[in-house]
């Protein structure tokens, strides 16, 4: 599995919103992608700032 992809849970690690999870919606381009959650709004977020988890 590729720590980067549709689908894949991961936690935030930075900004207002570090240590919330969230979840890939979509890959914009190399740097970064579109997440949602829970406790997270939906918006891009840069990928150096997303720690991939397993589930």
């Amino acid at each position: 599995m590729a720590a980067i992809e549709v689908g894949r849970k991961c936690i935030k690690t930075a900004g207002r919103e570090a240590g919330k999870e969230c979840e890939i919606v979509a890959i914009i381009d190399e740097n970064f992608v579109e997440v949602k959650g829970d406790e997270v709004k939906n918006r891009r977020c840069n990928i150096n700032h997303l720690e991939p988890i397993m589930e």
